[in-house]
């Protein structure tokens, strides 16, 4: 019976220990589990450890500064830290470039540079000349030699129009045309300015041009009628000068011309 006994008491205190362990095993494990909380990592970097954005710079420059009209001007632009660069009147460019214009006016050419540091903006002027139109001087009687007087001059020598967006001569163009040349002839020592003109409508560059066309037809016409071309000078003036400034069609009509005067 004591032998017995013992055996059943040894067994009993092995079942016990094991259960005892495993108790203990469990409590350490959930213990630890508990006492972990959130992982700092899995929130990610805080605003503190972001690293501060460089401020973009910018600058910007032409290539000449002044022009003449019609002429070409080369911008010239750098920026620093920019992801996103825009040129007022040109659009989003690239954040270092260059780019040849021809700008009918004087422009302030204003650049503006965004990046994550922020946002910088830099500017050059352009200043474009444009051509004054000669001022013919009052009547002053009779000219010399063989020129008659300025007022016989206007009298038979005048202007030449034309329809909107052409350089053709009209047959009221033509005919003042023929007049002017019978009337230069029997005044040889007489010189003249062709003036281009345009109505305000279009591109100043493309009204530049037209003027030209049309100044050079009226020549055409006064040196096929047998005026030597030595007396006569082309110059442009496009819609930079207008003779009418309402919005209509007769006021534009007067505006599109090859006027003549003399070429002192």
């Amino acid at each position: 019976m004591t032998l017995n006994y013992r055996k059943h008491y040894t067994k009993f205190r092995k079942a016990f220990a094991m259960t005892a362990a495993a108790l203990a095993l469990i409590t350490v494990i959930g213990c630890h589990k508990k006492s972990s909380g959130i992982d700092p990592n899995s929130l990610g970097p805080t605003n503190a450890s972001e690293p501060v954005a460089a401020s973009p710079s910018a600058s910007i420059t032409a290539d000449p500064l002044a022009i003449d009209l019609g002429q070409s001007v080369v911008l010239n632009w750098r920026t620093q830290n920019a992801t996103v660069v825009t040129i007022d009147g040109i659009g989003q460019v690239n954040v270092n470039g260059t780019q040849t214009v021809s700008p009918s006016n004087s422009t302030n050419f204003h650049l503006t540079a965004k990046g994550d540091g922020g946002t910088i903006e830099a500017n050059v002027r352009v200043t474009v000349r444009v051509p004054v139109a000669p001022t013919v001087p009052p009547p002053t009687g009779n000219l010399p030699g063989d020129m008659g007087s300025e007022a016989e001059f206007h009298k038979n020598v005048q202007d030449a129009f034309f329809d909107y967006d052409s350089a053709d001569l009209r047959p009221d163009a033509q005919a003042a045309t023929a007049q002017a040349a019978s009337y230069l002839a029997a005044h040889p020592g007489i010189k003249v300015v062709i003036g281009g003109y345009a109505d305000e409508r279009g591109s100043a560059e493309y009204n530049l041009a037209l003027g030209e066309t049309r100044a050079n037809a009226a020549r055409t016409a006064l040196t096929a009628a047998g005026v030597a071309p030595g007396r006569l000078r082309v110059i442009s003036y496009g819609k930079e000068k207008q003779f009418c400034t309402e919005e209509n069609e007769t006021c534009w009509q007067e505006n599109r011309r090859a006027q003549f005067s003399l070429d002192r």
